[in-house]
């Protein structure tokens, strides 16, 4: 039987156009299964994507949904290729966890999420690189994987961003439909931002985390990485609700309603002028302030706002430190900690060991104090807008912690430049966009909201790409 030949196309379509042609039978679920399965194996390499191909499963899971199909039973993702980050436990399989010391780490029951994607209808074809142990408490190399560093498929020579570097590469070069990140403190907003695809961070405790690599028990969630906003509403309703396995679950469920979208002139958004003309780098500016004056255009009630004066970073650090320090107590004591390919994460988990009691529960207050402050900034807005990253993929081989600024000042003007700590200390939902290039590499802006408000800012996100094509917008593979 011949093999169906696929274009390009298909690999970047949506999910509601692949599962309208699969409705139309253009094509079968294992003929679609085995082009994104053979594309994964064969492009994931390139970027150091690819952590572990599943092909073979899932032509045989794609195969009993061509049976429903056939019997016009239909679930939401209904034979849709999907990929997941290493993290996540995946019956039978390795789960590396990014790192060396876990290589030949094997779990016998699959994640929650996995669980719920597969009852959904999709088809997990692989496992995708991440930076070790999440990234977590920090490291200064893009290297520092097991697979090595993500290479950006819009230029090889930049970063994908971490930690779920292996998820953005795979959605930027339409090597899955859609994949699932997680998220610490920007790990799934930074790969989207450089890798210029649509990425969702859920309402901390909405996604079950069971059968998922913990870095930070108050502060780790996970959420897709899609070709559009629309993609991401439907997946998170495939994963949101309540799991007794996970104590951080909320027990809340997520029902994707584009349908009961609010008008524009309904909702307050709150934004930094300096975000959009000084904060980000000169070459991105432009984009930055055409994207903001398409947000305009729609209609939104719009309100200069300010970030609580929080130390966002340092806090972020402590709390992370502290319970990775707890999470990998065995690892560190054990002396195995020394094979991580990173210096810094290896001293920076070490030192996690001294941080004290007073220290950990003083951070924990202080981030009281911050949901308490953002409680109060939301009752004056609705959203909070602002560039997912202010500067484009930074090169490979350069340390992270290089000033982005380079030799120009730090801005004077307050922006919202720590809303990605902030948000994540919060445990507030966001999703970032992109909004267009400098010097040839995605930019992206992100919407943040209230807690379980998902259904608003999944709505902006997707009005905006209705009015622009910066996310149909595709590297070029040679």
């Amino acid at each position: 039987m011949a093999t169906k030949t696929f274009g390009d196309d298909i690999f970047f379509a949506t999910i509601s156009e692949l599962s309208a042609k699969l409705h139309a039978k253009e094509f079968s679920a294992v003929e679609l299964t085995r082009a994104f399965g053979d594309r994964l194996e064969a492009l994931g390499p390139r970027f150091n994507a690819l952590a572990c191909s599943l092909k073979s499963s899932a032509i045989r899971t794609a195969k009993d949904l061509d049976g429903d199909i056939k019997r016009d039973r239909w679930r939401p993702l209904q034979g849709i290729p999907f990929a997941v980050k290493d993290l996540l436990a995946v019956k039978g399989n390795p789960t590396t966890w990014g790192a060396k010391p876990y290589a030949g780490q094997v779990f016998n029951e699959d994640a929650t999420v996995v669980k719920k994607l597969e009852k959904a209808g999709g088809v997990l074809i692989g496992k995708l690189a991440m930076v070790e142990l999440a990234g977590g408490p920090s490291y200064r190399y893009a290297s520092a994987s097991l697979t090595g560093p993500g290479l950006n498929p819009w230029d090889r020579t930049r970063w994908t961003g971490g930690s779920s570097s292996g998820s953005g590469a795979a959605v930027a070069a339409g090597l899955a439909a859609f994949t699932i990140g997680s998220e610490t403190s920007g790990s799934i907003l930074t790969p989207s931002a450089y890798c210029g695809v649509t990425g969702l961070r859920p309402t901390y405790g909405l996604v079950s985390r069971h059968g998922a690599m913990a870095l930070s028990w108050t502060m780790d969630k996970l959420g897709p990485m899609c070709r559009s906003a629309e993609d991401c509403g439907l997946v998170l309703q495939a994963i949101a609700g309540a799991d007794p396995e996970d104590p951080g679950s909320a027990g809340k469920s997520f029902y994707f309603a584009p349908q009961f979208r609010r008008a524009a002139k309904d909702i307050i958004v709150g934004f930094a002028p300096a975000d959009f003309d000084e904060w980000p780098e000169a070459a991105a500016r432009d984009a930055f302030q055409k994207a903001f004056e398409t947000v305009k255009a729609e209609g939104y009630q719009l309100r200069e706002v300010k970030l609580p004066a929080f130390p966002y970073g340092a806090i972020t650090s402590t709390v992370v430190a502290a319970e990775a320090a707890s999470i990998f107590e065995e690892l560190i004591t054990s002396g195995k900690v020394d094979e991580l390919a990173d210096k810094r994460q290896i001293a920076n988990l070490k030192a996690g060991m001294d941080i004290s009691a007073k220290d950990y529960l003083k951070a924990m207050r202080l981030r009281t104090q911050i949901q308490a402050e953002f409680r109060l900034l939301f009752a004056d807005v609705d959203v909070l807008i602002a560039p997912s990253r202010y500067n484009v993929a930074t090169p490979v081989r350069d340390p992270l912690d290089k000033s982005p600024f380079g030799d120009r000042p730090t801005p004077q003007r307050a922006g919202l430049n720590g809303l990605i700590p902030a948000g994540n200390l919060a445990g507030l939902p966001a999703i970032s966009v992109p909004c267009g290039f400098a010097n040839n590499l995605p930019v992206a802006m992100q919407f943040c909201s209230r807690p379980f408000s998902e259904n608003i800012i999944i709505g902006m996100a997707a009005a905006y790409q209705k009015q622009t094509d910066w996310h149909r917008r595709r590297p070029t593979l040679s």
